[in-house]
């Protein structure tokens, strides 16, 4: 995919020249400059881990016009119409996943970081009953991991 320029998001700057039109058509939402832009940025790096922050000083060190609010309301717009999954992993923090497939994650509490890992052969909801009226739609999993100690081994 190609990289950004820091002239690539100048106003005025024709639709058609940005790829992910068609995705955000798909989904029903109007292809602005702003989403189009943070939909290039945030999708060209594959499948990837993102908070509204990360995705903001992202943005703002290529010159893309677009404030941190304008970034949290694109990233919970794009997860309320499954664009990305949403994973409140810590406290109220949210993270924002660009693949919606089913799978699980590790969330390594030293670093921050987390790591997908993949659904193959996991069943995690097959023996729950939801309350009468109700369906399971998705399950979210986390694994919090910590580094052993000497203490703890």
């Amino acid at each position: 995919m190609a990289e950004f320029s820091q002239g690539s998001f100048t106003a005025g700057a024709p639709p058609s020249k940005y790829p992910h039109r068609s995705l955000l058509e798909r989904y029903g939402l109007r292809a602005t400059r702003q989403r189009l832009g943070l939909a290039r940025l945030l999708f060209s790096k594959g499948n990837r881990h993102v908070t509204a922050d990360t995705l903001a000083s992202e943005a703002n060190a290529l010159k893309m016009p677009a404030s941190l609010a304008t970034v949290y309301n694109v990233l919970n717009l794009f997860a309320q119409v499954g664009i990305v999954r949403g994973l409140a992993i810590e406290g109220t923090k949210t993270v924002f996943d660009t693949n919606t497939s089913d799978h699980s994650h590790f969330f390594f509490e030293d670093t921050g970081e987390i790591a997908d890992i993949p659904l193959a052969g996991m069943k995690f909801a097959d023996d729950v009953m939801p309350p009468e009226g109700y369906e399971i739609v998705k399950v979210d999993v986390v694994f919090r991991l910590r580094r052993k100690t000497s203490t703890n081994v």
